[in-house]
């Protein structure tokens, strides 16, 4: 099913989907006062949004030797980028070079096609946002360097607009690009196409490639995308097993 206002797919069971209403609940009027909230967010994790953290925890430890930036392509709502600013705070906080970029049109998909299958009953504008997000995740990401050393140099950036233009545009505009780690979250055919021809001649040896829908039924576009651009006989496509949908390539 979708969720009525932003349309994200819960495949959970009515017992799971009562139980998380719940949660949002006790997390909406949770008893804390306002400066322990933070210090005790983890009060509120289940083990399936743990496990993604921890995902990306041994990801972010697996390119600490390699040079280059991080890039998510397909942001929404900012999780996995800001995770990414406070892991980069915690092991290499005074690594300038390490910038996180986000990529993402803040108005949902763009660029529906036929490689997308029908199982996702998706339509350009599904996975919206709230109006001008944008805006509060830049709010939001600045914090998070605040927080941490040279806070004086800003080393994150946000890509609004059709990826399909903006991201040779950000690579043309940016020759110098080293990746090493790159996180494709688009879901769906075209962009994702895009992305993987865009950032081959930017990857180097132990560039790590993350993806969040290889192998699945309900967004085969992507995996479509990896098959043409790679090719699956090209790459090991690796997991950790504490999650179930998120896999890694790494460049050997």
């Amino acid at each position: 099913m979708k969720t009525e206002k932003h349309e994200a797919i819960i495949l959970s069971s009515s017992q799971e989907k009562d139980a998380n209403a719940q949660f949002v609940q006790h997390f909406k009027f949770a008893p804390l006062p306002d400066d322990e909230i933070l210090a005790n967010l983890g009060l509120f994790l289940t083990s399936k949004n743990l496990a993604r953290i921890l995902f990306f925890y041994e990801i972010y430890k697996q390119i600490l030797t390699t040079h280059g930036v991080i890039i998510e392509f397909g942001v929404r709502w900012g999780q996995t980028l800001s995770l990414m600013s406070a892991l980069r705070g915690i092991f290499e906080p005074f690594n300038r070079h390490r910038k996180i970029i986000g990529f993402d049109t803040f108005r949902g998909f763009k660029g529906i096609c036929e490689q997308d299958g029908e199982k996702c009953k998706c339509t350009d504008g599904s996975f919206s946002v709230a109006d001008d997000y944008e805006k509060y995740l830049d709010t939001i990401l600045s914090l998070q360097e605040q927080l941490n050393p040279i806070s004086h140099l800003k080393k994150y950036e946000l890509v609004k607009g059709d990826a399909v233009r903006t991201i040779p545009e950000y690579f043309n505009d940016n020759p110098e690009t080293i990746i090493s780690l790159v996180i494709f979250d688009f879901d769906i055919y075209k962009p994702t196409k895009v992305a993987l021809e865009s950032v081959k001649s930017h990857l180097c040896k132990g560039s790590i490639l993350v993806f969040d829908e290889l192998c699945d039924d309900i967004f085969p576009g992507e995996t479509i995308a990896l098959r043409e651009v790679l090719g699956l006989n090209n790459v090991r496509i690796k997991r950790f097993p504490m999650t179930s949908r998120v896999s890694y390539i790494e460049i050997e």
